[in-house]
């Protein structure tokens, strides 16, 4: 019997780091923790490319300070 492998990923719900077997790269996967779902992928292995990555909360974030610095920009 072989020991399962894991990695560590962050749950984008609650923060949470997980231990997830490698098994499950690419899979849907749900956090014990909060029970928010995530696709298991290796951060080592994926580049960062903001939120266009498709995290709707952090497409959201970038919205939001788009509209911050619009704001600011009118004011000055």
């Amino acid at each position: 019997m072989s020991n399962p492998t894991y990695f560590v990923q962050e749950c984008p719900t609650c923060g949470r780091r997980l231990q997830i077997r490698v098994e499950y790269l690419g899979r849907k996967v749900v956090c014990q923790h909060c029970q928010g779902s995530l696709i298991a992928t290796d951060p080592a292995t994926v580049r960062w490319n903001g939120a266009a990555g498709g995290n709707p909360l952090l497409r959201r974030a970038d919205e939001l300070l788009a509209t911050v610095a619009r704001r600011q920009r009118q004011l000055q």
